[in-house]
């Protein structure tokens, strides 16, 4: 079976989201914010696996355009996480780095599949 860069990296980043919830709720007794980067962070790759099944050019930008749209909400609570103490540094910036990666990735798809549909 193919490699597939953005499944690959969008699953191993849920991982590491699913890893870092069950730390916030079980150790740090944070339930708010930590429910909401589980949500926005597994969604990444559930919607990635959504686009790879599309039937349409359409259907697989609009799919992927959702999993940029939640790379950027987990972002978001990344910092959130850093700037109220939940992470430390070092944390913030492995999944800083790896968010932005998954970003830079899905904007780079979104941009290709835009440019070919309108081609």
């Amino acid at each position: 079976m193919k490699s597939n860069i953005i499944k690959d990296k969008s699953k191993l980043f849920a991982i590491r989201i699913i890893n870092l919830y069950k730390d916030l709720a079980n150790n740090k007794r944070e339930y708010v914010i930590s429910k909401q980067i589980l949500r926005a962070g597994t969604s990444i790759g559930a919607n990635v696996n959504e686009a790879l099944c599309s039937i349409t050019k359409k259907e697989f930008l609009s799919k992927m355009y959702i999993s940029y749209k939640e790379a950027s909400e987990t972002l978001y609570w990344i910092e959130l996480l850093k700037d109220t103490n939940y992470i430390n540094e070092n944390e913030f910036c492995s999944s800083n780095n790896e968010c932005k990666e998954l970003i830079r990735l899905l904007s780079s798809i979104t941009k290709s599949t835009r440019e070919n549909i309108n081609n």
